[in-house]
Parts: structure tokens; sequence; C-alpha cells
């Protein structure tokens, strides 16, 4: 009777679980035990109501990633009503803001003008701990893979002309980035970048992307190469290395895969610097399990989410393995 008992709870949960329209594609037992500090990037899609779901679907995702700090972009106006629905803290940058729900110390260039770019905060945790969290959204278009397959206006042909172009749409938008990082006044807290680079990754569009037709040619794409100069670890492609087997398409889950107005790609970065802090996992947050980790039914934005797990040790102790 007992057995029993306990077998028409266990049914009762998971009945429960599916019905909130959230689910894991590769359930994590350690993810309850040992959460460590959850770091995500999200663009909402205009405010997060874009597509025909309230503003609480939006709070939903983020609560089923498990993130502690979130990089959010487009949420424009909006950024108060989340903040309300999630009980958490914001600092907003013209149509971008960081939300945590730990203390935000200081910010840089906090704005409430709604133009494209990156801001900054420093952030307490509960242990007392600090760290740096920027988050940036860069210039659309011209869109370099668009360019290179010919769709729209504007076609190229090359790798030197799609880095050119790339640097001419977004290059100064994220000097301004380095040049905010660069002026941080304690070197050895940890840093968190995260952002809609609305620019693929050097990682991804390899000559083995390119061979296997997966990309129309190799691109050293100039965003991504220059954090990872600058010392930066993009969290996804650190843990998931194969970048044909684990593409980690962010871009998008409202076209098909063969459309051939569009391409899919991974547009969408969690990086992270620092002695103190090491990366866990990294996950992907959409629509359903053949595209994402974590699943959000009816999912409310045009970007896949992607949120990354870390372990920040205290100043002077090592990790432990």
């Amino acid at each position: 009777m007992k057995n029993r008992v306990v077998s028409i709870l266990t049914i009762a949960m998971i009945c429960l679980v599916c019905a909130s329209g959230v689910t894991r594609a590769n359930p994590d037992p350690s993810h309850a035990e040992k959460p460590g500090l959850r770091v995500m990037t999200y663009n909402v899609l205009n405010g997060g109501t874009r597509r025909g779901q309230p503003l609480s679907q939006t709070a939903k995702v983020i609560q089923a990633s498990g993130a502690d700090i979130v990089g959010l972009q487009e949420i424009g106006g909006s950024v108060e009503r989340l903040a309300k629905l999630l009980g958490w803290k914001y600092m907003r940058h013209g149509s971008g803001a960081i939300m945590t729900r730990f203390e935000i110390v200081e910010t840089y260039d906090e704005r409430t003008k709604p133009r494209m770019g990156s801001g900054g905060a420093r952030i307490r945790l509960d242990s007392g701990q600090e760290a740096y969290v920027f988050n940036v959204h860069l210039n659309p278009y011209p869109y370099q893979p668009y360019q290179l397959l010919g769709i729209g206006k504007d076609a190229i042909k090359t790798e030197a002309e799609a880095i050119a172009a790339a640097n001419k749409a977004r290059g100064q938008q994220f000097e301004q980035l380095l040049q905010k990082i660069g002026k941080l006044p304690n070197k050895d807290l940890p840093v968190f970048v995260t952002g809609d680079f609305n620019e693929p990754s050097h990682l991804d569009w390899t000559a083995a992307a390119a061979k296997s037709g997966r990309h129309p040619v190799k691109v050293a794409y100039p965003c991504s190469s220059a954090l990872t100069k600058k010392g930066f670890t993009d969290a996804w492609r650190t843990f998931r290395p194969d970048e044909m087997k684990h593409p980690g398409y962010t871009w998008t889950p409202v076209s098909k895969p063969d459309n051939p107005k569009d391409h899919h790609d991974r547009i969408d970065f969690v990086y992270f610097k620092g002695k103190q802090v090491s990366l866990q996992k990294a996950e992907v947050v959409g629509e359903n399990k053949k595209n994402a980790d974590i699943v959000v039914s009816p999912y409310p934005s045009d970007h896949r989410a992607m949120v990354a797990t870390f372990k920040l040790k205290e100043p002077g102790k090592t990790n432990s393995k």
C-alpha cells in the first residue's frame, strides 16, 4: 500500500511538471543538488510579449533556466514589470538590462534611452563574493550570414568581406564594451559577458563547418575573436567543443532549418573570465527537446536563450576536483 501511494504521488508530480510546460531534454539530478552560479543571456523579443504570450511566460523561461543573473536584450519598457514578476533587481541600459536576484552594488553606463550597446554591473552574491557582469546587444544589420548566402541586399562572397562588413556594423559598439571592461578597477573579480551579438562565432564558422556545407565559408568573426584574445572563454563551445555535433543554435525557433530566406546559427553568448571561476555546464533554453536542453512551451521569443553554470571559488582557495 505504501509503495502504491508513493507511485501515485510520483505520477502526480510528473503530471504537474508537464502541465507547466517546462521540461528538461536531459534531466540532470545534480542540477538541484549543486546549482552553482547560473548566468543567462536572453533576447526576449520586443518587450517579451510580441509572440502573443503574456510577460509572465518570459518570466517562466527565466525561472525554468534556474538563472541567478540574466542579461536581457530587447526588454525595453517591460523591464520593471518583469523584475516585479521575478522579485529581482535590475539595471537598464537602453533596450537591454541586467537582472538578478543578488545585490547590484555598482552600475556602468546605465541609461534609459532605447539604443543598442552595452552596460554593466558589479554584483554581490549571497556568499559576499562579487563579480562583474556586462550585457551587450549589437547592431543586427547588415547581417553577414545573410550577405554570404545572398539573402536580401549587399551580397558578399569571401571571409575578408564578411570580417570587414562585421567590423563596420558592430566594431565601434564592441570596442566600447572592451574599453569598459578594460577600465574595471578590480582585476581579480570574475567577469561575465552576456549578449545577442547579432554575429556568429569564429568557433562555429570553421573550416570543417564550411566543408560540410553548414556555412558557406570559414569566417573568423571579429567579436568572438576579440573576446577570445582578451582572455574570455565561450561557455557553450567550451562545454560542447564539437561544433558539428553540438551547434547550439539560438537563432531561431521561428523558422525551419531549410528555409531559404533564413540561416540558423548561434548568436547569443555567455562568456567568462577570471581565475576564481570555472565552468560546470552550459545549456540551451528553447521550444522543444530537439533544439534545447531546457524546454518551455509555448516559447515566447524568436531567440533561444543560453544559460551557463559556474563554480566560484573564494580568493586564495583552489577549486577541488
